[in-house]
């Protein structure tokens, strides 16, 4: 514990000296109301934040809101211990507390972080992740072996969009900014009957994005063009029946040309590519309450082409005499069906002496995926087809020990049957059993103070290397698993003015996958370095996350959060056979830190907020690495009863920062392909100005 302490105050020493905008926080003193209490729908049970027993974060619409964000990556710099890679137009992978993937060529993927929309899984996928009409976004961090099993070994990602109201109304939004951004979004809420409601959304997002390609003479080779599409309906059957019917089309339709060989904003590709994801799904939830129990019934189905392709040599052909041409191209098509049902215990079934609550569930998928890449360099485009259907049993207790102390206990086991074949002779067909689950003790030391314990399994499955040159016993891998320990408290003060939650972590993983090598003797007698994704590490990764919200006044309010993060590897050799056991894992800014200013008097209102990270690395096959940073955001506006006018602004002071960096390779003939590093930029300044109007009841 000491050494954690000794952690806490070193990297808040750090912080503090180097963002003296945080000293602002804990400098005002006023009068407030009280904290609004906020739902979990992401749990097995729906609970409020400060009665979880986990680390979480939630944002909320008027965060979403007041930084004008369009996608998730938007909001990402808000939430501590998260993180994102891009090499693509759209964030479509992120990591929490340092775990998770950053990218998917050729071989299929499992992913580490699971991300939900209206209850359907986009894990890996989330380039879709548009915050249209998004009423929330809920961040849980740590294994949720329970609640979701193989694809939130390092947490869940929850959107939860608006339900129908009673209300009839119309909501208009129009949006312009920079780089020729412009937005017009329309949200129309109708019920139908009292019990029958509705509600439809639609939003076209445009822009040129942030690159000039000089050797075409355009700006528009990195654009965004995205189009969101979504009815929700609401029927109460009866008293104790209710269901819920969700429909959504997305289609992001993006540019991606965003590497330079001058490192700059400015490109010379001939052939830019695209990062383009068309999404439809329907989701249907129904809950039912009986005299014993609870029955919530959940079923969804996706369909998802995911393109993704690029000019691989960044340039135009003719550059160079040593120069070459090529692009490299992934068409995927995914489609998954998922069925959930789950029995809850209510006030007249609880268990052993009434003192245990209780849930029983069943989960199904079903996965397919076929993936075409055209590559220049190939004699004939690669195919392959990755199919799994995974059935889950899971269960959970919570047993009040004492008044003020409960144990909760949960278990997930997990079947999985794979399917893989390509067009170059890889096939596998694996069966796994997986597990997961977590132990924790929950302890409400006040009437506004709950303390916790956990103990946390978390696990992600197997996979393979498609390479079929690779020796037999390196074209398949194992699960990667990781035992998690957390302690957290939750409180209010200051008559429920202030709510702070601190939690403290630590992870062991095991058989972590990583892209390794083994040393193979040829038949000369020389050696050779194999490279493959495999089990080939382990390591440890702790932190400590804090978050503050303070109602200040009945005008002001300010939310503080920060995370801290040790993420190692024990053991681990790479595939150029160094040795990088101690060293920092890729993607794992040593802190993350988010403070937000809200103020609103009579109709004017307005937010500013500074956003930080340190520097990490890109990957770890190489040492190159981000630069620390601070991006500040600020919003100003008025608003009567119809109408809503925003001037808003990110990255105000247009810092430079990088997203993506590559270092181990050289890519300008004009340099002979000597080895550089290469970044991608993040978003520079943006300013814009929203219009909201209202009409209805």
């Amino acid at each position: 514990m000491n050494l954690i302490l000794i952690f806490i105050k070193n990297t808040v020493r750090t912080v503090v000296k180097n963002n003296p905008a945080l000293l602002l926080f804990f400098a005002a003193y006023a009068h407030s109301n009280d904290i609004p209490e906020i739902v979990v729908t992401a749990d097995l049970r729906q609970s409020t934040t400060m009665e979880t027993a986990s680390s979480l974060t939630i944002v909320s619409e008027q965060v979403i809101e007041a930084r004008a964000a369009q996608h998730f990556e938007d909001i990402i710099n808000a939430i501590p211990n998260i993180n994102f890679a891009s090499g693509s137009n759209r964030a479509r992978f992120f990591q929490i507390r340092g775990i998770g993937e950053r990218s998917q060529f050729q071989n299929p993927v499992n992913p580490s972080v699971g991300v939900l929309i209206d209850d359907v899984d986009f894990s890996g996928a989330g380039t879709i992740a548009t915050l249209m009409d998004v009423q929330q976004v809920e961040v849980l961090r740590g294994p949720q072996g329970t609640r979701y099993g193989a694809n939130a070994l390092a947490g869940l990602i929850n959107f939860s969009t608006n339900e129908p109201g009673e209300a009839l109304f119309t909501s208009i939004k129009l949006s312009a900014g920079e780089f020729d951004t412009r937005t017009a979004g329309v949200v129309l809420n109708v019920p139908i009957t009292e019990t029958f409601l509705s509600r439809f959304v639609l939003e076209s997002h445009k822009s040129d994005g942030y690159v000039e390609n000089d050797f075409l003479n355009k700006d528009t080779t990195n654009n965004r063009d995205e189009l969101t599409t979504r009815a929700k309906f609401s029927w109460q059957i009866k008293k104790d029946w209710s269901m819920k019917l969700s429909i959504a089309s997305i289609d992001i339709d993006n540019g991606y040309d965003a590497f330079s060989l001058d490192n700059n904003r400015s490109t010379l590709s001939d052939e830019p590519g695209f990062d383009r994801q068309d999404s439809a799904y329907v989701s249907l939830k129904s809950s039912l309450q009986l005299d014993r129990m609870n029955i919530e019934v959940l079923w969804n189905q996706s369909s998802t082409d995911i393109d993704y392709g690029y000019d691989e040599d960044w340039s135009f052909t003719g550059i160079h005499p040593f120069g070459y041409t090529s692009t490299d191209h992934y068409l995927r098509d995914r489609d998954t069906t998922s069925a959930e049902i789950r029995l809850l215990s209510n006030d007249s079934s609880r268990v052993f002496a009434e003192s245990t609550d209780w849930v029983l569930g069943l989960y199904y998928l079903s996965s397919k995926e076929a993936l075409q890449r055209q590559y220049t360099f190939l004699p004939e485009d690669f195919h392959s087809d990755y199919d799994f259907d995974t059935l889950s049993i899971f269960s959970q207790l919570d047993v009040a020990l004492s008044d003020r102390m409960t144990l909760s206990a949960g278990l997930r086991l997990e079947e999985r049957n794979t399917k893989y074949d390509n067009s170059v002779g890889a096939k596998f067909s694996p069966k796994d059993s997986l597990w997961g689950g977590k132990l924790a003790l929950e302890y409400l030391a006040g009437e506004n103070t709950l303390a916790y314990g956990s103990v946390s399994r978390g696990y992600k499955a197997g996979g393979f290397n498609s390479d079929g040159s690779l020796d037999t016993d390196l074209r398949s891998f194992d699960e990667e698993y990781l035992i998690e320990y957390e302690l957290g408290v939750k409180t209010f003060l200051a008559n429920e003015r202030v709510a702070v939650q601190l939690a403290i972590f630590y992870d062991d993983r095991h058989d972590q996958q990583v892209k390794s090598s083994v040393v193979r003797p040829r038949p000369d007698g020389s050696t050779e370095f194999i490279s493959f994704l495999g089990n080939a590490a382990a390591g440890t990764n702790r932190g400590v996350e804090m978050d503050v919200s303070w109602f200040v006044s009945d005008h002001l309010n300010i939310n503080a959060n920060a995370g801290w993060l040790e993420a190692e590897f024990d053991e681990f050799i790479n595939e150029f056979g160094e040795d990088l056991s101690g060293r920092d894992q890729a993607h794992a800014p040593a802190y993350t830190f988010s403070l937000n200013f809200n103020y609103q008097r009579g109709p004017w209102f307005a937010s500013a907020s500074a956003d930080g990270k340190d520097d990490f690395y890109f990957s770890n096959r190489n040492p190159i690495k981000s630069k620390a940073y601070t991006l500040y955001n600020a919003s100003l506006g008025f608003e009567s009863a119809q109408w809503k006018v925003t001037l808003w602004g990110r990255n105000l002071t247009d810092k430079d920062y990088y997203v993506r960096g590559f270092g181990s390779f050289g890519n300008d003939p004009r340099k002979f392909y000597v080895t550089e590093p290469y970044f991608q930029y993040g978003e520079p300044r943006v300013t814009g100005v929203t219009l909201q109007l209202t009409m209805g009841d």
